[in-house]
């Protein structure tokens, strides 16, 4: 009984994990690296870019916090009590971490390079965690 219940729990834990990690990590990315740069090479203001830039990244840093922690229950419920030990565990607390500074570092004007160097983290620790095997897969 308890192993039919269990292909469910783990279909669902493997769905869990592929929407998010592609709904932060895509997101983090197409804003960064296309929105933006498509936007300034369509004409518009700089200020304006800009502003949606500095609109938009607290959303998706806050959107990718969320969603880390969705996916370090994942990686807990299928590795157990060393889920920080797992490369995905750290990268995903790597994550939480950098979005903590990212909106710590808000209070202070002077801090916007401390807000894109988070921001980049998060960025780059979403790609290689990408580049990991799911946490159901077997190669652990």
């Amino acid at each position: 009984m308890s192993g039919s219940a269990a292909v469910p729990a783990m279909r669902s834990g493997r769905v869990a994990w592929q929407l998010t990690v592609t709904l932060w990590v895509g997101g983090i990315w197409m804003l960064h690296f296309v929105l933006l740069p498509a936007l300034e090479s369509f004409g518009l203001a700089p200020m304006l870019t800009e502003e949606i830039g500095s609109f938009m990244r607290p959303l998706m840093v806050a959107f990718a916090a969320v969603c880390a922690v969705l996916q370090l229950v994942i990686v807990w419920s299928a590795t157990g009590v060393g889920w920080w030990k797992d490369l995905r565990g750290q990268l995903l607390m790597l994550v939480l971490a950098a979005s903590a500074i990212f909106f710590s570092a808000r209070s202070f004007t002077a801090a916007v390079y401390i807000e894109l160097f988070c921001y980049l983290v998060v960025a780059f620790a979403g790609l290689i965690l990408i580049l990991q095997p799911r946490p159901d897969e077997a190669g652990r």
